[in-house]
């Protein structure tokens, strides 16, 4: 069985959550402040994490961030205010897969639970190609396995998931349209960072030239050789 972790001081939301992952088929563990939430999934295994941003003892922002540094790559699902852009950014920046801001509709909970579980899988829907190798990157799609120039790379789910959809195009324009429906399982809205956000953060964990995942200002990104990138 599924098995999520809940980190929410939220009571009533914990037990109408449970009720609802229930009719799913999904167990969830609720903890209702950051210190145990932290302990709670170091400790133990879930598959993927829903976690507040506003929290007593420990912030979700300081969790999600120790989660990461203890190389726990369970996936993070933030949720937030309504609005609230700049923990959204720098919950992304930090190791988060998606976010959802609060207040929201069960059905959409579950739907973007579904997807990053999928994500983490690796079963995205997209053709089966084991490995794939470009521009200096390896992935090994069976395994979510990343290298780049000999170098493993540590990527979360989505990170990984955004890498593939562009190795996989060999040099072609992504568009963010794309990215955004194959690797969040939803319409990018107009001023959602998400993709800029994880883009960034695979660019800073490569080991030389981060460039070679471009930019195409205002249409999406592409990968380049980077020899190319020389000439």
């Amino acid at each position: 069985m599924v098995h999520i972790l809940l980190i929410d001081d939220d009571a009533d939301l914990g037990g109408m959550l449970t009720d609802v992952f229930k009719r799913e088929g999904i167990k969830l563990t609720h903890v209702e402040d950051g210190k145990s939430g932290l302990k709670t999934a170091t400790s133990e295994k879930f598959d993927l994490i829903l976690l507040d941003i506003m929290l007593p003892e420990i912030d979700g922002l300081q969790v999600l961030k120790q989660l990461r540094a203890a190389e726990v790559d369970t996936p993070v699902l933030m949720l937030t205010a309504r609005g609230d852009d700049v923990d959204r950014v720098v919950g992304l920046e930090l190791g988060a897969d998606d976010y959802l801001p609060k207040p929201f509709y069960p059905r959409e909970l579950v739907a973007r639970v579904r997807a990053l579980l999928r994500r983490a899988k690796g079963k995205s829907g997209a053709p089966v190609v084991e490995n794939l190798r470009y521009a200096g990157f390896e992935l090994d799609t069976v395994n979510a396995e990343a290298v780049c120039d000999g170098e493993k790379l540590t990527l979360t789910p989505t990170e990984f998931e955004v890498l593939r959809q562009l190795v996989m195009h060999h040099g072609q324009l992504v568009t963010k349209e794309s990215l955004s429906n194959h690797v969040l399982g939803r319409q990018l809205g107009p001023f959602d960072r998400s993709l800029d956000v994880h883009i960034s953060n695979i660019r800073k964990k490569l080991p030389t030239q981060p460039d070679r995942i471009q930019t195409v200002r205002g249409r999406g990104y592409r990968v380049t050789e980077p020899e190319l990138l020389e000439s």
